[in-house]
């Protein structure tokens, strides 16, 4: 241990900037291990977190320690807000950025069935930053098995290696209450055999995915594989065999979910990790046909723009990559731009279709259809005024007067 501390300050200088994996392949108990050091001055820390997976606020390493995050987390609520950095980017164009924009790469690698050493489960954005970052240190995890589709890192791209047996953060499955059923439900009748869908984390899109038993040959492209998308590619349901690319493939960039998500996927080759220059390019879903991506919002107003990330004058998530897989089912032939999402919230005492949005994540022109539990609202063709009716029409009950009222 004296001799991995002395080289982790050896590679760790004033000023670098840190790029750490997030969601499911953080590197913990190197973070752990970080955070006991005297570190440097004027470190400027990078990370994607998601909550539940990461809670590490890096303001609190030192007093000169920033951090650079594209998605506000619980964790990061007590942060310096003078040294917490908020960047409004989306996830394909995050690739991008860190491409050139990385000292050093702190990572997470497992060794497969095999004993090959690889990426664990999320390389969103490792492939930039491991051809950018002049240091590379990563855990090694022996708790984990590297899933059997992640890419494969060669022992020479890492200049110094911790070994840990932590055991990785899971989610357990979403609970999916009425209203998420009546969603999902009514998102299955828009979805059609042969159908390549991208879905979201949560009980509304396990409600939509348990939705779709009676669907035949589906694929799957997106950010993230839960263990609903699991349960239908061992059905049969999912079998990508109608892609014209990555045929057969089950195509993510992280799993996020339970053990034996982690554990099936250690033995799935099928399941394809890529980074976002693939996951969330539009020039690559547009061979696709009938991609149909499916996120949520936090609320749309009357002319169908979407807030995804802002309530209450504060950010509570980021941009994400939702917006990167609305536009792009514009550039597949038949693909459609779902946005799936509770009608009210705080217990219905709050309308989620409302006069004018917050904050704007997605433009009115990046939806083509909303869908609360009380129906499906089609706007993609619809002028102004008729499309906010047909909003309005899938609105609460109760709030539908004083959203027609907005209108007039």
């Amino acid at each position: 241990m004296a001799n991995f501390e002395r080289r982790l300050r050896q590679l760790i200088q004033p000023g670098q900037r840190i790029f750490v994996a997030g969601s499911s392949n953080e590197p913990t108990a190197l973070l752990e291990q970080l955070a006991l050091l005297q570190l440097p001055q004027g470190l400027r820390f990078l990370q994607f977190p998601i909550g539940g997976y990461n809670n590490t606020d890096f303001t609190q390493f030192n007093s000169t320690a920033t951090l650079t995050t594209f998605f506000m987390t619980p964790a990061l609520r007590m942060a310096d807000p003078q040294r917490l950095h908020f960047l409004p980017m989306q996830m394909r164009w995050v690739y991008d950025y860190l491409a050139n924009q990385v000292d050093v790469a702190l990572i997470q690698v497992a060794k497969d069935a095999q004993g090959v050493l690889r990426l664990g489960p999320n390389v969103d954005f490792v492939a930039a930053v491991l051809n950018s970052a002049k240091v590379v240190i990563a855990e090694l995890n022996h708790n984990l098995l590297a899933p059997a589709g992640s890419p494969v890192i060669g022992a020479d791209k890492i200049d110094l290696l911790y070994e840990s047996e932590r055991d990785l953060t899971t989610l357990p499955p979403p609970k999916v209450d009425q209203a998420a059923r009546e969603i999902g439900a009514h998102v299955a009748t828009l979805i059609n055999d042969g159908d390549c869908l991208q879905t979201g984390i949560g009980a509304i899109p396990a409600a939509i995915l348990q939705q779709l038993e009676d669907k035949n040959d589906l694929g799957l492209h997106g950010g993230l594989i839960d263990d609903a998308g699991m349960h239908l590619i061992v059905k049969g349901n999912v079998s990508g065999r109608c892609k014209p690319i990555d045929t057969g493939l089950h195509v993510t960039g992280m799993a996020l979910g339970s053990p034996q998500l982690l554990d099936w996927l250690s033995r799935t080759p099928e399941v394809v990790f890529r980074g976002a220059n693939h996951t969330h390019e539009v020039s690559t879903i547009a061979r696709l046909p009938n991609f149909v991506s499916v996120n949520s919002a936090v609320e749309i107003d009357l002319f169908g723009q979407v807030n995804a990330e802002y309530a209450g004058g504060r950010q509570i998530s980021g941009t994400g990559g939702s917006v990167d897989f609305m536009r792009a089912a514009k550039s597949s032939a038949g693909g459609r731009s779902i946005v799936a999402m509770n009608a009210t919230a705080r217990g219905g005492t709050v309308s989620r279709i409302v006069p004018r949005v917050e904050m704007v994540t997605a433009l009115r022109t990046d939806v083509d259809m909303v869908v609360t539990e009380f129906g499906v609202a089609d706007i993609k063709y619809l002028p102004n005024r008729q499309r906010a009716q047909a909003l309005i029409a899938i609105a609460a009950p109760q709030f539908r007067q004083a959203l027609a009222a907005a209108l007039n």
